[in-house]
């Protein structure tokens, strides 16, 4: 008679397996790193993630709290209801508006030949950006159009020095 195979088999230590790689990945998964400072302040390791961003008045789910509408041939069909919970941590939201609506501020620079280039044209030509595209310091052969639009990139990013250079073409 033959033996019964058995159940289980002996567990034996994996050494291919990475145990401090294992331990970090488990504690990224449980006790994520929050980027959002008021949300990291706000937030209870004791609670769900659904829990806590119910308390803050944020979303878990997005198909939850903006449903869907389905047409239906039946008739008119029922607008479902998401889970409303009760916020007991508003300031967490009213923090998160007010960092949303300080516009953002625009540091785009260029660089010091552009900047060159750009005065240069101006000096030289003006408005005609027909004859910005013959000069003869016009290296990358830009077009008109393109040069237009560099002259308004340094308008744009450099409003002080561009105002300040304008003024010491009308001085003389």
């Amino acid at each position: 008679m033959p033996k019964a195979k058995k159940s289980s088999k002996r567990k034996k230590f994996d050494y291919n397996q990475d145990r401090k790689k294992m331990r970090k990945r488990s504690n990224k998964k449980y006790n994520p790193r929050i980027e959002n400072s008021q949300i990291r302040n706000a937030w209870d390791n004791k609670k769900s993630t659904a829990k806590n961003l119910q308390e803050m008045g944020l979303a878990f789910d997005p198909n939850r709290t903006v449903p869907i509408k389905k047409s239906s041939l039946l008739g008119p069909d029922k607008p479902t209801k998401a889970p409303t919970g009760i916020v007991t941590k508003p300031y967490v939201l009213n923090q998160l508006q007010k960092e949303a609506n300080v516009p953002e501020r625009d540091c785009k620079t260029l660089s010091s030949d552009l900047i060159e280039y750009a005065q240069y044209m101006i000096r030289e030509h003006n408005d005609d950006f027909k004859a910005m595209a013959q000069d003869e310091k016009n290296y990358y052969q830009d077009t008109p159009k393109q040069i237009k639009r560099k002259i308004s990139e340094y308008m744009r990013c450099h409003p002080d020095d561009f105002d300040a250079f304008m003024d010491s073409l009308a001085a003389p």
